[in-house]
């Protein structure tokens, strides 16, 4: 009945609507078959679907047909066989899986045997001369059964579909097609062809028009399968990461390859074998012949054939192993990070590979460093720096040997950022060329005994003395191994410095570039380039090995032939020279094959090193680390109510848990900051609890010990640590971390939107009037870092995160800082006291102690030793230390004085209405385009030219494959001479001698046009990079603030690493198969003139079908590129905001996006990998069609000698051959070279005008400060609208200007306008000489802007104030005490900071006022005439901001001119003149009291509106 229901289904399926019309006497009828239908088609889509169903069935036919031929012959004997079979076949209809699929396989094993019977019985004596069929007397039917019987067994299983099984049942994955694709699609990749078709027909294809990522691809999947062995925290052993992966997450996977490698090393014997079996044939004209000559004929074709299944069979396994390993490590570092410690940098002189992630993490961003805790740790100038110690310690006393001794440690330990970037850039590349090691292991031993075994057939024993030979000069090329392995350990390391130098520089690329610092940026990553170079250089050297490989193969064919023909007196006929040459010809070839994997497999040891290194030796928070179970001390707590308490006690918290090691004298290092609670600390629940101190008592640090991100030493028996998440916790961090997202995206951070409480979190948190200032509103995007937000608006979103939260517990990080007095008085009534938080328990970290007594309920006080001074109300804690008591005092003052806010947001270039910042990457179409071919092409060359060069190297080229072609025409010439004469009389010793003389001149030639290729790859690395560098550094700073910094950093690692490598080799490697082609193709035209057209067909075809397929694979490599910067980015961002991220327990959600992008990237990866295998097996088919057909015309269709036929079959195999690896070597160039495209787009960006001979001002210049402006008109992009309108003003030298105005009126732009750094119109004049007739870098070197927020560089303190090494000890220290550092310092402690200290970067272990401070000393180094300061003194406490406001008042020069961009008008009130903008245009311009004589001026309007005008009246008077 189910047959008839299947049949029924299958071809009568459109006659069911007519069945629903019929009247109801036959609706019964109509139900029931409905039903049967209903049914079937359910049992239908469980088999796989009806074309499964569909190819069951008709090998149900098949199977009974059969039963009835055997019964009509006389093969009775396999009718049982076939009734078994068919009543399995009809099991594998009926059944349900996985029943079904178990009676199919078995039944293709049954059907399978069955066929093997009758194909040795009958088929195989129609191949020879003597035998006949065994079964010949039964006739056509005989044939007939076969013929049903090879339908059955053979092709139906091979293009049957295959069933979908999902790994996750749950999940309810569409299948790929791969999945469900038949055998012969699977071998022959045809399920890839709807993606060639697809690409074919469109400009670009995009990674949505690409299958969906099998089930067993998605990063989840892998992720549930490999953690529990790969992840420390989930698997106590410490195995290596690389063993880990072969023995405990691919094992099946690599038995298959192993297997694959097996069948390819048999298979690649069928070649020699046929040639020799059909040369024997001619050279005895088929006398004694037993196989006839066209089997050996279809065994080049399908002995090739199975060779391209092997291997190509082996390569898919690999791709998948490499893409699911890529996702497997990237997720597993990206996991690891979330459970690092966020450290201050804390020196640990004792490790050269210190495992210290703050440098990570501080130089991305500064989220969660303490900005007031930890004092800086002094060190030896030479043990730190991102930087060459070299370049900062010019002229300098740099320190004892020992220090000296301990230089690298310290320039390893601030390389972690460009290490953390490597490893998920280049180091995941070099998984894929270190994936060949089963070459090595599998298949060089299995073919070396193949080739062995068939040589000593044909040669005999005197193959065995050159096998000896071999061997002895073996180890040199594992030597030479060793150091390439040495030596790209080194060259990782340099690569790492390099690109921590430019990670870094592009973290501050704002300040390089408005500090005119981008050539000298530029010389020290060169010098770090320079330094890569070198071990670059040593690797190039190294890999020039092949020259080895190829006199190893010439020691043993000469042995060999030498013993055979003189020792052993045997004649060297053409079947055993070409069949002998073809298998040295793969000795040679598998050692040239080994010695190129070499290299990638070192590379690929030594990332997957660099990894076990970083999941093994990183600090983890505490609760990731078992310890000593004495170290656990027990959380004791009195009462049950104290369990939802919060506190601390009897414990100690450090920044690290390592220790210090070897012999640290005391001016190399200081003790490490330490957070002491002696008895307990216990916050109030459901209320305001304050933390309040000095600068560096360490108020953050109590907020970091709560949340766990500190190291914890307990101190006593009642030690406990309590943070209650249950209802959840939410952080503000001291310096604000924004997603590069929207700003809705930002506050809900993933939580439910809810319009009412986000309206009241937007008004509470004073943002309203901020989004209304962007036309996109809250869908603008921030921009990396918050760019278009100021520091106030990126803490008040941060605020509203918090806020929005449904977490009970807030935990505020100095949130006050970046605000105006106004706003912060806002928060303080609005927000702290609103209905959003009243009831939840808030501890908040301040320093705006006078602002927040009205509303706190329970304050903590800090000592600067980091002990608890006091605990309770805050008239208890102020009574305590006195100076806190005067702070608080002043800034009571202060407060009264306060002003309105006059400046919020930045002048930002307006977004478009969509809100969207960030450009989508740029993508280009089509085949690699000349322009970014010419950018390689032209840096290669040296002094002589770029025609001479290439000529020199096409030349050597073609001398070098010409005389290779040539030593196999000795061997013919040889091989005649047994044709035509007697054995004895063929002069041996000559041939052998030419043969040799003409093999080493090949390798001569070789080695020349390797070095030529050598020093113009070295050339072109070193000039591209130049090139790149050169190009970020010059971008202006619209294109900055629009391309994300990762797409930066990918076109420096692994971008730059397919130049320096990749690329380079590919485009020798396709010029060396170009002119092979030529040669060989003139060759077999020489011997087999008609063999023409065969061969322009072959040309035609394999060009046509390669065209096809780098149609598609090129869109799918750059969709590659472009999938790979959303990872980094979210990668960066992650580890930027850790602490955030922890604290809000958000991991999940990002560990979640981050399996959305890394399977974003795999389902590009994959089709990838599977569409170089598509074009491989059929480029390999039209290579045996070619060399089969020629082998079929030799034998069959001419009379030419057996030699001459012999080199006709060399060189035709040899071209056939050459043609798939033409095109396979023209698609990666073509693939590589999109890294030529995506730098070459670098090169074309945004710039600023590049420095000229006429824009060197004069020596004496600046002589003053006068600044005369005219006619000043700005705008941020070409066709964007003016955001400053003919602004005319002059001030004199000296004069001090206060820079007032509203939101938006200008006063970020005038700022930038007057360093060019955007669009102007009109005139500027600084002492004298027009600014536009300028170099960019004079005028910006001879003008230092302090903004809001400074940026600091990683590394010593000397190294932020004198990057360059061009000032000495005595300037700086002058510079430091004039700005007022040591005056807030006491000269006794060990925490004072000195021009040895460490500074983290971005400055992030400081507080604000000591980045204020030193941003102050370095404007005084740099002795500009010019000074302007963006205000941020709301930021800081009251003592460090009288100090700074002394300081400008006192320190700077007379002729010095200062113009202040002010937030509060008491710090301009004294000013010589006020600057008033507003709307970009300059509306007031005078002293002081002029402009508050006249009643309708605009400043009078702000004095007026103030809360304190007498006193600001009274500063003026």
């Amino acid at each position: 009945m189910l047959v008839g229901q299947a049949i029924y289904y299958t071809f009568a399926h459109s006659k069911e609507r007519a069945l629903s019309s019929v009247d109801a006497d036959d609706q019964g009828v109509d139900i029931t078959n409905s039903s049967h239908l209903s049914h079937l088609r359910a049992h239908i889509d469980e088999l796989g679907g009806l074309r499964l169903f569909f190819f069951r069935f008709i090998r149900l036919l098949a199977c009974l047909a059969l039963v009835v031929l055997s019964v009509a012959t006389n093969l009775q004997q396999l009718t049982m066989t076939y009734t078994y079979a068919s009543c399995l076949s009809l099991f594998s209809l009926s059944a349900k899986s996985p029943w079904d699929g178990t009676a199919s396989n078995h039944l293709n094993v049954v059907l399978l045997a069955s066929f093997a019977l009758f194909a040795y019985r009958d088929l195989w004596p129609l191949a020879t001369y003597t035998l006949t069929p065994a079964d010949g007397a039964e006739g056509w039917l005989l044939w007939m059964e076969i013929a049903v019987l090879s339908f059955a067994a053979v092709l139906i299983p091979l293009i049957s579909p295959r069933q979908y099984v999902p790994v996750d049942p749950e999940d309810g994955n569409e299948p790929n097609p791969e999945q469900t694709a038949s055998w012969l699609s699977r071998l022959f990749y045809i399920y890839c062809d709807p993606v060639v078709l697809k690409a074919f027909r469109v400009p670009h294809m995009k990674i949505d028009d690409l299958p969906l990522l099998s089930d067993f691809n998605r990063t989840k999947y892998l992720v549930k399968e490999s953690f529990q062995h790969l992840d420390p925290l989930l698997s106590p052993s410490k195995r290596h990461i690389g063993l880990k992966l072969i023995f405990k997450i691919f094992p099946v996977e690599y038995v298959r390859m192993a297997l694959a490698m097996i069948a390819f090393s048999g298979s690649t014997m069928a070649g020699p074998i046929a040639i020799n079996r059909l040369l024997v044939y001619l050279e005895t004209e088929g006398t004694d012949a037993f196989i006839r000559p066209w089997l050996w004929v279809l065994w080049i074709l399908f002995g090739d054939t199975l060779t391209s299944i092997t291997i190509n069979y082996y390569n898919y396994q690999a791709s998948v192993v490499v893409v699911q390993c890529q996702g497997i490590l990237t997720q597993l570092v990206f996991d690891h990070a979330l459970h690092i410690r966020v450290k201050a940098e804390v020196s640990k002189l004792s490790s050269a590979a210190t495992s210290d992630m703050a440098a990570v993490l501080t130089s991305n961003t500064a989220s969660a460093a303490e900005g007031d805790g930890p004092p800086i740790s002094l060190q030896s100038s030479t043990a730190t720096a991102s930087h060459a110690a070299s370049s900062f310690t010019k002229g300098k006393n740099t320190g004892s040997e020992a220090d000296k001794a301990k230089e690298p440690i310290g320039v390893e330990k601030h390389n972690l950022t460009g290490r953390l970037n490597n490893l998920v850039t280049s180091d995941m590349d070099s998984l894929l060329s270190g994936q060949q090691f089963m070459w090595i292991l599998f298949f060089l031993p299995i073919q070396l005994v193949f080739n062995i075994w068939f040589l000593y057939t044909l040669l005999g024993w005197g193959v065995l003395p050159g096998l000896g030979a071999m061997i002895l000069m073996s180890p040199l090329p594992g030597l030479i191994a060793k150091l390439i392995n040495n030596t790209q350990e080194q060259k990782m390391k340099k690569s790492d410095a390099r690109v921590q130098s430019v990670t870094e520089t592009l973290n501050i690329i704002r300040m390089v570039k408005l500090f005119g610092w981008e050539i000298n940026m530029g010389k020290q990553i060169a010098q770090k380039r320079d330094e890569e170079l070198v071990f670059v250089r040593k690797l190039k050297f190294l890999q020039l090995n092949d020259f080895i490989n190829a006199v190893l193969p010439i020691v043993m064919i000469l042995t060999s032939y030498s013993i055979y023909t003189l020792v052993m007196n045997q004649p060297l006929r053409a079947s055993q020279i070409f069949a002998s040459i073809m298998l040295f010809q793969f000795l040679e070839g598998n050692l040239h094959m080994a010695f190129t994997f070499m290299p990638g497999i070192i590379e690929g040891k030594v990332a997957l090193d660099r990894m076990n290194e970083f999941i093994q030796q990183t600090e983890l928070l505490d609760k990731y680390t078992s310890r000593k179970s004495s170290d656990i001390q027990a959380i004791v707590l009195t009462s049950q109510d104290e369990f939802s308490s919060i506190g601390i006690g009897q414990s100690s918290f450090t920044w690290t848990s390592e220790e210090y090691a070897g012999d640290i004298t005391p001016s190399s290092m200081q003790p490490r900051f330490m957070l002491h609670i002696d008895d307990e600390v216990l916050f109030k629940a459901g209320c305001i609890n304050l933390i309040i101190g000095q600068t560096g008592s360490g108020k953050t640090s109590l907020l970091m010990a709560l949340l766990g991100e500190m190291h914890r030493i307990p101190t006593g028996p009642h030690s406990f640590i309590n943070l209650p998440r249950q209802g959840g916790v939410a952080y503000h961090a001291q310096e604000s971390w924004v997603l590069n997202e929207t700003i809705r995206d930002n506050i809900l951070f993933g939580a439910p939107y809810d319009e009412h409480r986000y309206n009241t979190v937007l008004e509470q948190c004073a943002l309203k009037h901020d989004i209304e200032l962007f036309e996109a509103g809250d869908q603008t995007e921030v921009g990396e870092k918050g760019l278009t937000l100021s520091g106030g608006q990126k803490a008040r979103v941060t605020l509203a995160r918090a806020v929005y939260s449904s977490a009970e517990i807030l935990l505020l990080d100095d949130v006050l800082a970046a605000l105006d007095v106004h706003t912060a008085r806002w928060i303080v009534d609005k927000c702290l006291q609103g209905d959003l938080v009243r009831g939840r328990t808030v501890i908040l970290v301040t320093h705006n102690v006078a602002m927040m007594a009205p509303v706190v309920d329970f304050v903590v006080s800090l000592g600067l030793n980091g002990q608890i001074l006091s605990q309770g109300t805050l008239s208890n804690a102020l009574a305590k230390d006195e100076t806190l008591l005067a702070e608080v005092d002043r800034e009571a003052k202060a407060i009264e004085k306060a002003e309105h806010d006059v400046i919020e947001a930045p002048d930002i270039d307006p977004t478009t209405k969509s809100g969207k910042l960030i450009v989508e990457e740029e993508v280009s179409e089509g085949h690699l385009g000349w322009c970014a071919l010419k950018l390689l092409v032209v840096n290669m060359a040296g002094k002589g030219g770029t025609f001479v060069f290439w000529i020199s190297f096409i030349g050597l080229c073609v001398a070098t494959r010409a005389s290779d072609n040539m030593e196999i025409w000795v061997l013919t010439l040889w091989a005649s001479r047994y044709e035509n004469s007697d054995p004895s009389d063929v002069p041996v010793i000559p041939y052998l001698t030419l043969y040799t003389g003409v093999y080493f001149f090949t390798i001569l030639l070789m080695a020349m046009a390797s070095i030529v290729w050598f020093f113009g790859s070295l050339r072109a690395s070193r000039r591209i990079h130049e090139l790149l560098v050169k190009s970020v550094l010059g971008s202006s700073l619209r294109w900055l603030d629009r391309t994300p910094v990762s797409r930066i950093i990918t076109r420096c690692t692994q971008d730059i690493q397919q130049i320096d490598s990749g690329l380079p080799s590919a485009i020798n490697v396709l010029i060396d198969y170009t002119v092979s082609i030529v040669l060989k193709f003139t060759a077999v035209l020489l011997i087999s003139p008609i063999f023409i057209i065969p061969g322009l067909i072959l040309i035609i075809a394999g060009v046509s079908i390669g065209n096809v397929y780098m149609k598609a694979q090129l869109p799918i490599k750059r969709e590659i590129s472009n999938a790979k910067a959303p990872v980094l980015g979210h990668f960066g961002s992650a580890v930027s905001g850790l602490v955030s991220i922890r604290a809000y327990g958000a991991q999940d959600a990002f560990r979640q996006e981050s399996y959305r992008r890394i399977d974003q990237y795999t389902r590009a990866r994959r089709p990838f990998s599977d569409l170089t295998r598509w074009i491989n097996v059929r480029m390999n088919l039209l290579a045996s069609l070619f060399a089969s057909s020629l082998a079929a015309y030799l034998t069959y269709g001419t009379s030419i000698t057996p030699s001459k036929t012999g080199f006709s079959l060399n060189m035709a195999v040899g071209f056939s051959s050459m043609i798939l690896w033409w095109v396979r070597s023209l698609n990666v160039v073509e693939t590589k070279g999109n890294s030529l495209e995506r730098i070459q787009q670098y090169l074309e960006i945004e710039h600023e005008p590049e420095s000229t001979e006429e824009g060197v001002p004069p020596a004496y210049w600046p002589a003053s400060g006068d600044l005369r402006v005219e006619n000043l008109s700005a705008r941020y992009s070409p066709d964007g609208p003016k955001v400053l309108h003919e602004i005319s003003f002059h001030i004199i030298p000296g004069e001090r200007v206060g820079i007032v105005g509203r939101t938006g009126s200008g006063k970020s732009s005038l700022t930038l306008a007057l360093l060019r750094a955007i669009i102007t119109e009109g005139k500027m004049y600084y002492d004298g000489i027009a600014t536009d007739t300028l170099n960019l870098d004079a005028l910006r070197s001879n003008i230092t802007i302090i903004p809001q927020v400074p940026e600091l560089l990683s590394g010593t303190l000397r190294e932020n104030l004198d990057p360059f090494s061009q000032h000495d000890d005595a300037v700086l220290n002058s510079a430091l005490r004039s700005a007022g550092l040591f005056s807030l310092q006491n000269e006794n402690t060990e925490s004072r900071l000195a021009l040895d200290s460490q500074i983290s970067g971005g400055g992030s272990n400081l507080s604000v006022g000591q980045r204020q401070i030193l941003a102050l000393a370095r404007a005084l180094v740099r002795q500009s005439k010019i000074l302007i300061l963006d205000e941020a003194t709301s930021a800081i406490d009251y003592e460090t901001d009288a100090v700074i406001q002394k300081s400008l008042r006192s320190e700077l020069g007379k002729d010095v001119t200062l113009l202040t961009v002010a937030h509060r008008l008491q710090t301009i009130m004294d000013s010589d003149k006020i600057m008033v903008l507003d709307a970009g245009r300059l509306v007031e311009f005078d002293k002081p009291t002029e402009l508050l004589k006249n009643k309708k001026s605009y400043f009078r309007a702000l004095v007026e509106e103030s809360g304190d005008k007498e006193a600001l009246l009274a500063m003026i008077n």
